[in-house]
């Protein structure tokens, strides 16, 4: 049976999706019909493309080192029907970063970016699923929380974010000075799940607490600011994600002296390669710029 480009999106599918039966289950097929194909596909290549598990399959070496020819050839195929219908011939850019960093990172790198000779596509997804996107060449450039290094991957570490405790303008608490965990724990509360430290600070503010009612973590950071703008919540997420609310005032910082240091670490990551790519450097290039400013450093 000869290769097919449907083939290579299989491919792609099973990598990201990291199981033959979730990459069936997307197609309406059944998962032996996906083994089947995927066995074809080794047969044609003379190279075992996944190590199977019980947990799902992982891609080989061998896979990872094929997997730019095939989104390469995907992406040559999406191009030529663009190019059919008489649509711009303009490089293109593909983006991914956390729901919670969208409004940091997207709209002022489109800012930087707007008048370049290459069009921006932006998505959002986990940062397990984005490395997974960068192996397999679907995104070119993600913005994600420290994790695992995966091989042919180059990581970058853009920014160093506190977790800080917020509320409105107008919270009885805003302005007071010298805060503890005893004085929030009874209020409402809404941290966002930055990470483990979230799951122990909420323990911790649990055995405070003396009214009966739950604690919530929520995600993404959007959701833990409205219900502080809007709801009276107090909510503990990283500054970064609220920087402008904290310029303009809608947002305080709360003075809360006991509160356990945490932070996030805001990585930039793409595919290494050895052909030149201007339009990804430019990218980078706009990425170190706004980092510089997230840390008020000159640009």
């Amino acid at each position: 049976m000869a290769m097919t480009l449907d083939d290579l999106q299989l491919l792609l599918d099973v990598v990201n999706r990291g199981s033959f039966s979730k990459a069936a289950a997307v197609r309406g097929w059944s998962q032996p019909m996906v083994s089947q194909r995927i066995a074809v596909l080794e047969q044609d290549l003379g190279q075992p493309l996944f190590r199977r598990h019980r947990r799902g399959a992982t891609p080989t070496p061998a896979c990872e080192q094929f997997l730019p020819a095939a989104s390469s050839a995907l992406s040559a195929l999406e191009g030529g029907r663009l190019a059919m219908q008489g649509a711009p011939a303009l490089p293109r850019i593909r983006l991914a970063c956390l729901p919670s960093l969208t409004t940091v990172v997207f709209g002022p790198l489109l800012l930087a970016l707007v008048d370049e000779t290459f069009e921006i596509r932006c998505n959002t997804d986990h940062s397990g699923i984005i490395m997974q996107e960068l192996l397999t060449g679907e995104t070119d450039v993600g913005f994600i929380l420290k994790c695992p290094a995966i091989a042919g991957i180059q990581l970058e570490l853009l920014y160093r974010s506190p977790i800080i405790a917020v509320a409105c303008a107008t919270h009885p608490l805003a302005g007071r000075q010298g805060l503890t965990l005893q004085d929030i724990a009874n209020e409402r509360l809404a941290p966002q799940q930055w990470g483990t430290g979230c799951d122990e600070l909420i323990l911790q503010l649990r055995l405070l607490r003396q009214v009966a009612s739950p604690l919530h973590a929520i995600q993404p950071a959007s959701a833990a600011r409205e219900l502080a703008l809007e709801h009276g919540f107090i909510t503990l997420m990283p500054a970064l994600a609220i920087a402008r609310d904290l310029e303009f005032g809608r947002l305080v910082q709360l003075d809360v002296v006991d509160l356990p240091p945490d932070h996030w670490d805001v990585m930039m990551a793409w595919r290494s390669g050895k052909r030149p790519n201007p339009a990804k450097e430019r990218v980078l290039e706009a990425a170190r710029t706004l980092a510089a400013r997230w840390a008020g450093k000159p640009a």
